[in-house]
């Protein structure tokens, strides 16, 4: 039963690990993009503007072929406009908070989500915790490692590993404090969002046109708030040039791939074992600012992202377990189950 119960999460892991290099690789984009003056609230319209004409006709064809598939009713419909308006949330904090910041600040505070996600998921009773089992001890601990880790990733240098010497990308002056709060902000908004989203799932399980559905809404409530804060019609404006890239890779790459391949990992898992390869998303941030952008590496790099990595198999062992002794209880009953109805026989 261990063997299959790693079997089963190892999927849901591959899938995890390329979404969040999606989300590393989009925020790095994005921010070259903004610093030549894309609004980082015009990307965020245009993006899920992209994301929904890529992700429609496979959604059509889905909800016209499957006859199996449960209705689109007034309560799925309702929760995915919810979602929407948490996921408008979150991609405007990104983006804002990137730009006042960096992609590395980012990432690191990334690693809050599984924390925030620890919590929701309790308060909303989708996970359990029994504080006679190691499983949720290991839970509990790997969750608050992961986000010792993120700290010590983001408040504590040491000497320099690599030191390119030379001037980082993203090394202008920067109000850290503000981006550090609104990208607070967001890990709350995607924690949140991985609740809403899961609860969704439970009624309906066509992952495609939920996110379809949800990248639509996202671009009208966006466009709508940046009628409001873009008054100038020049950032309308797309020009063949990085900023069109960034854009038509936030859309493919950054929404439409990542929001489906974590709504499918939601769908095989729970909240909490997607937030947690959240903090991955600081080591590969690092190790790109490292050796494509020659940012200086440091002790505390390392030391964070080996914590973070102790961090996320506490976690993905006590996963395990409790899919481990779930399927024994299972067998165990069904093994009771067996003389008793063969006797009714």
């Amino acid at each position: 039963m261990k063997g299959s119960s790693w079997k089963e999460m190892l999927m849901p892991s591959v899938g995890m690990i390329f979404t969040i290099i999606a989300i590393v690789s989009s925020m790095i984009i994005s921010k070259i993009a903004m610093s030549k003056g894309l609004s980082s609230f015009i990307i965020v319209v245009y993006s899920n503007a992209v994301a929904t004409l890529i992700l429609f006709p496979p959604s059509i064809f889905i909800f016209i072929t499957r006859s199996g598939r449960r209705p689109l009713t007034f309560s799925v419909f309702w929760r995915i406009l919810l979602l929407a308006l948490d996921g408008c949330f979150g991609q405007i904090c990104d983006y804002v908070g990137i730009s006042h910041s960096s992609p590395t600040l980012a990432t690191a505070m990334l690693n809050l989500i599984p924390g925030f996600t620890f919590i929701l998921a309790i308060t909303f009773r989708m996970e359990v915790i029994k504080w006679k089992s190691w499983s949720s001890y290991a839970k509990a601990f790997g969750t608050f490692v992961s986000i010792g880790g993120a700290f010590v990733l983001t408040f504590y240098k040491g000497p320099p590993i690599i030191n390119q010497h030379l001037t980082s990308t993203f090394s202008s002056q920067q109000n850290w404090i503000l981006g550090g709060v609104i990208l607070a902000c967001e890990s709350m908004s995607i924690s949140l969002w991985y609740i809403i989203q899961a609860s969704i799932l439970k009624i309906y399980q066509e992952e495609m046109i939920i996110v379809c559905l949800y990248c639509f809404f996202v671009t009208i409530i966006s466009a709508l708030i940046s009628l409001l804060v873009e008054r100038n019609t020049n950032a309308w404006m797309i020009y063949p040039d990085i900023r069109l890239i960034a854009i038509l890779y936030s859309g493919i790459i950054g929404i439409a791939f990542r929001s489906c391949m974590t709504t499918w990992c939601l769908k095989k898992t729970d909240p909490l074992f997607v937030s947690m390869f959240k903090p991955f998303a600081i080591v590969f941030a690092l190790l790109i600012g490292t050796f494509c952008f020659r940012d200086v590496f440091y002790l505390g790099s390392l030391v964070g992202a080996v914590t973070t990595v102790i961090g996320f198999y506490a976690v993905m062992w006590g996963k395990t377990q409790e899919k481990y002794y779930e399927g024994n209880n299972l067998e165990t009953l069904a093994e009771n189950n067996v003389p008793l109805l063969q006797n009714e026989a």
